[in-house]
């Protein structure tokens, strides 16, 4: 969609229709896992849960409890992301469908009952997956996680517009 903004000047904006899913919210978080190195923190604390529970099934005198502990220590840990996922939908969901704007002005969010503009100075960059484009706020322990799903797009025109104007004003990350 190309709007006329009046004074001669023309701005391109790429708009999204959609509701969040699970699914969504899930490659966000697992972006931001891995920009900052958490997935090896969370596997390696994860292996060391079921290593844990190796050594407590094999010693001759352990108890049934240690070896249940450990490995739901092993469970949680691997399931931080799905738990935060869970988390966010909760907290986004009652809003119901969001219609989002890409512009050269930033990324507006509108629901029902909230409208959010974001500049593009809040960002650092973005990464494109294969369902998803996730943009990663510019803070050191990236709080803000902004994921635009391709399914909101109304064509694939719009996907390759929508790639043009992140080119434009993030680098990819």
């Amino acid at each position: 969609m190309v709007v006329d903004m009046g004074q001669g000047e023309r701005q391109d904006t790429v708009e999204l229709v959609y509701r969040p899913t699970r699914a969504d919210l899930l490659a966000g978080i697992r972006l931001r896992e891995r920009r900052r190195h958490l997935h090896l923190v969370r596997w390696g604390l994860t292996g060391l849960f079921l290593a844990g529970a190796v050594l407590v099934a094999t010693a001759p005198k352990s108890s049934a409890f240690s070896l249940v502990t450990a490995v739901f220590c092993a469970a949680v840990t691997w399931s931080v992301p799905h738990f935060q996922a869970h988390h966010a939908l909760r907290t986004v969901s009652w809003q119901g469908e969001y219609r989002t704007s890409v512009s050269t002005t930033g990324i507006e969010a509108e629901t029902a009952h909230a409208t959010l503009l974001q500049r593009w100075s809040v960002f650092r960059g973005y990464r494109e997956t294969r369902d998803h484009v996730v943009l990663l706020s510019r803070d050191p322990n990236i709080l803000l996680v902004e994921v635009l799903p391709k399914r909101g797009l109304r064509s694939a025109q719009d996907a390759e517009r929508l790639r043009a104007l992140m080119s434009r004003h993030l680098p990819r990350v």
